[in-house]
C-alpha cells in the first residue's frame, strides 16, 4: 500500500496540537497506521518555526524521524546555515525526489508555512488520509492540505535508506 507524505497547514500556532491529538484519537481507536509524524509551530515574530517528532506507542516510526528532521531541517533551518553548503543540499534534495519527495512539495511547504501558522506532517498509508481531515474538521479546524505521495517502490526505497 502507497504511504503519503502529508503537511496539513494551520493559520494558528496552536492548531496543529489539536490536530495531534486528533491523529493519536484515529490511531488509538485502530483507524489508520500511522508511520510516523511531526509538528512545526512557527510563532509570530520568531525568525525560525520550532519542530517536535511526534511518538506514540501504536506508531511504527521505523527509520522516519531521521527522515522528517532531515527534511524538516532542510525546508526550514538551510537559509540560516549559509551558501557554503548549497551543493551539498542540491545533491540532497536530487536524493530525495528518488524517494517521491517532490521539490514542489517543498516549495509548498516553505511558501505556506510562516510565522504564524503550525503544521502537522504525517507519513501514513495514502487512503487514512479523509479520516484524517474529517477528524481534524470535527475539531474545528479547517487546514490546507500540502501532500506528496510515495509509490509502493518509493517507499520502500525510503524505508531501506533510513532503516540503517
Amino acid at each position: 500500500m502507497a504511504t503519503s507524505l502529508t503537511a496539513w497547514k494551520f493559520d494558528t500556532v496552536g492548531a496543529a496540537k489539536q490536530a495531534e491529538n486528533a491523529l493519536i484519537d484515529l490511531s488509538n481507536m485502530g483507524q489508520i497506521e500511522i508511520e510516523d509524524a511531526a509538528v512545526i509551530e512557527w510563532e509570530s515574530g520568531k525568525k525560525k518555526p520550532k519542530t517536535r517528532h511526534l511518538t506514540h506507542p501504536n506508531w511504527k516510526s521505523a527509520g522516519y524521524g531521521g527522515l522528517l528532521g532531515l527534511v524538516l531541517g532542510l525546508i526550514f533551518f538551510t537559509p540560516l546555515l549559509g551558501v557554503a553548503i548549497g551543493a551539498g543540499v542540491g545533491a540532497l534534495w536530487s536524493h530525495f525526489k528518488e524517494y517521491g519527495i517532490k521539490r514542489e512539495f517543498v516549495d509548498d511547504v516553505k511558501s505556506q508555512i510562516v510565522p504564524g501558522t503550525s503544521a502537522l506532517f504525517v507519513l501514513a498509508s495514502s487512503n487514512s488520509r479523509d479520516l484524517v481531515i474529517e477528524e481534524i474538521r470535527k475539531r474545528g479546524l479547517n487546514p490546507t492540505l500540502i501532500q506528496s505521495d510515495l509509490s509502493d517502490e518509493e517507499e520502500q526505497a525510503l524505508r531501506s535508506a533510513f532503516a540503517d
